[in-house]
């Protein structure tokens, strides 16, 4: 890949860092649908929010922050967005945020990942590192929703099967 500052050998295709991100969105579907409704809405540990609110900030980072992006607008992120009443609710939005994400991560151009862009007005990062942090954040309140399961004495899904 060449931009106009430096040429730079490509370790992942953007295709490819995207199929990476859906498995783990597709791995967390599977936490959520895990759950016992009324433990994904109430049960916690150590203080720590329960899993639905976790979920609900994923909802409300992944496709608003790529639909940001690409129409270049630094709204603030909207942590209120979203109160889903039933795991159906919650599931639902799921997937019409999967959609969201491949339909904003399909417009945005090589050149724009390496690009400064201040999302929700606040992170002023590369895209790439932007929609890393995505991934890692997902990743991060994933775990949260394991040890809520197995606390509950459910058995999480494997974590490597992402699809």
């Amino acid at each position: 890949m060449t931009t106009t500052a430096t040429i730079t050998k490509q370790f992942m295709t953007s295709e490819q860092i995207l199929e990476h991100w859906q498995g783990h969105r597709n791995l967390t579907r599977r936490v959520i649908e895990a759950f016992p409704e009324k433990d994904l809405f109430e049960f916690s540990i150590g203080g720590m929010r329960p899993f639905a609110k976790l979920a609900c900030e994923l909802i409300g980072i992944g496709g608003p922050a790529l639909k940001g992006i690409v129409d270049k607008n630094m709204e603030a992120y909207n942590e209120d967005g979203f109160k889903p009443e039933t795991k159906e609710d919650l599931l639902k939005k799921w997937d019409e945020e999967t959609e969201t994400i491949n339909t904003y991560f399909a417009q945005i151009s090589e050149e724009r990942f390496q690009e400064t862009f201040n999302l929700f007005g606040q992170y002023e990062f590369p895209v790439y590192q932007n929609i890393l942090y995505f991934i890692d954040n997902e990743i991060h309140h994933r775990g949260q929703g394991y040890v809520y399961i197995r606390a509950l004495g459910i058995e999480p899904p494997f974590f490597w099967e992402r699809f």
